[in-house]
């Protein structure tokens, strides 16, 4: 904070991170709320233009990257650049730079904020640019003053297993910070060690995405039941739904402590679901909280209980923009000032919300609306079977037809036989439209470490130079 302060930044400034998990990142990041600037997270992941691209749209004044990214770092051109562990050309050591200041608090601290960029998987990344508050760090913030069984105190040790450049973890992370709790931070997602680290560190709280439950639960049982794992007492998910076999098989194995809440980075709306809520409501993710839900048509007519459409959230405290995109802010809202996170949902007789896909998924094969969900969930539950991603591809006759790929748990590029047993495995469970027409098999499917799928890559394989209705 002194050394940006330093160096001319001020209240509303923007910062990146490109960083892995490590000890420096939430130096910046604190460094930044404790300064009233911005700070973005960057994908490692991502190539050097790609990363670029965020630095420059986000208007980042200084970046502290990491040596072992040099090679991603190689095309950002800042005021301030910072490296971790050691400096290239053009880029001052993180460590020297900080050294040189004084390790003392700001004479005064507006409370800063993260500016998060969606994920990509639908076009290009845009960043979720809320107002600052007119804050002093040290002043308690609306965030932890909302109390939340999920919510960290001074008595939590929580497991965060996925990458800070996502938003529930930084966000969750910095929140468990600011209220004296431990965090005990992966370096790289792995089921077998995500079971050790709460056993070793008696994590009493734990965070999770689908994904990282079903390679959990594919685990050996002489693995996965080895660990002791009764210091946990809340385990919760997010960021994409969660097959109803996957969350039942953990909450046999867990027992009733796993809550699931729904949001976006943008922070227009949430739900939230206990355990016991969801085992009479299996697949729902929970009654709102602090905003009302709307499930309306294409034509924005409000549909009636149990039918599927767009889900808008009537939240009057929200506030965002999508950073330098106009268009794409007003398309977010409805007329009377609702948003829409791109998802497709119904609500139950009691108000309980179930997602059914994204907007941007469904498939329309001969005017039929298909989730593809519904039957990747099957074919998540066949033992062979480690991921799988369904979607609309070409056809003459029906405009497009059901397509399924898979990766298998053994790492292989599957059979005709595999193929076929898959695929009657899927019309056992679901309505045979619903069900992939055919299967192909991939070593490894494009999904982020959230949980969510970059289908976009997927389709492009299958669709060419031919423009489908989904994006």
């Amino acid at each position: 904070a002194q050394l940006w302060y330093g160096r001319g930044l001020r209240r509303g400034d923007h910062v990146a991170i490109l960083l892995h998990n490590q000890v420096e990142y939430f130096d910046a990041v604190w460094a930044a709320m404790r300064s009233g600037l911005y700070y973005t997270p960057v994908n490692w992941h991502l190539t050097a233009p790609e990363a670029n691209y965020i630095v420059e749209d986000c208007g980042a004044r200084s970046v502290v990257a990491s040596q072992a990214l040099a090679d991603v770092a190689a095309e950002i051109t800042v005021e301030v650049p910072l490296m971790v562990g050691g400096a290239v050309a053009g880029w001052e050591p993180y460590e020297d730079a900080v050294a040189s200041y004084p390790a003392t608090p700001l004479d005064d601290e507006p409370e800063g904020a993260g500016m998060f960029y969606s994920s990509g998987t639908t076009g290009v990344p845009k960043g979720i640019l809320f107002p600052l508050r007119e804050a002093k760090i040290s002043e308690p913030s609306p965030l932890i003053a909302y109390k939340s069984p999920i919510q960290s105190d001074h008595n939590t040790i929580y497991l965060s297993p996925a990458p800070m450049y996502h938003t529930a973890p930084v966000v969750f992370c910095s929140s468990a910070h600011r209220v004296g709790a431990t965090t005990v931070v992966m370096e790289k997602w792995d089921p077998e060690n995500a079971l050790r680290f709460i056993e070793q560190y008696k994590c009493n709280r734990a965070q999770f995405v689908p994904t990282m439950f079903v390679r959990i639960l594919k685990l050996p049982d002489e693995v996965r039941l080895q660990h002791d794992l009764s210091s946990l007492e809340v385990v919760f998910h997010a960021a994409a739904p969660c097959p109803v076999d996957v969350k039942r098989k953990m909450i046999d194995w867990l027992g009733p402590m796993i809550w699931e809440y729904y949001a976006g980075s943008e922070n227009v709306g949430s739900t939230l679901i206990s355990p016991e809520e969801w085992l009479a409501h299996p697949g729902s993710v929970g009654l709102p909280r602090m905003c009302t839900v709307h499930i309306c048509d294409d034509d924005h007519n409000e549909l009636p209980i149990g039918e599927v459409g767009r889900i808008w959230f009537d939240t009057p405290l929200a506030r965002f923009e999508y950073h330098g995109d106009e268009e794409k802010t007003r398309k977010a809202r409805s007329p009377e000032g609702w948003y829409n996170l791109g998802d497709v949902g119904y609500l139950d007789a009691d108000g309980y919300l179930y997602l059914t896909d994204r907007v941007s998924f469904t498939i329309v094969s001969g005017g039929v609306n298909i989730y593809p969900q519904e039957a990747e969930n099957v074919l998540l539950g066949h033992p062979a079977v480690a991921d799988a991603a369904v979607f609309g591809v070409p056809n003459e006759e029906f405009g497009e037809g059901v397509k399924g790929v898979v990766q298998l748990l053994d790492g292989s590029l599957g059979s005709a036989s595999l193929e076929a047993e898959l695929l009657a495995f899927c019309r056992s469970q679901l309505a045979g439209f619903k069900c992939p027409r055919s299967i192909d098999f991939m070593d490894q499917l494009p999904r982020q470490d959230t949980g969510k799928l970059y289908k976009r890559l997927l389709k492009d394989r299958y669709w060419g130079d031919r423009t489908s209705r989904i994006v």
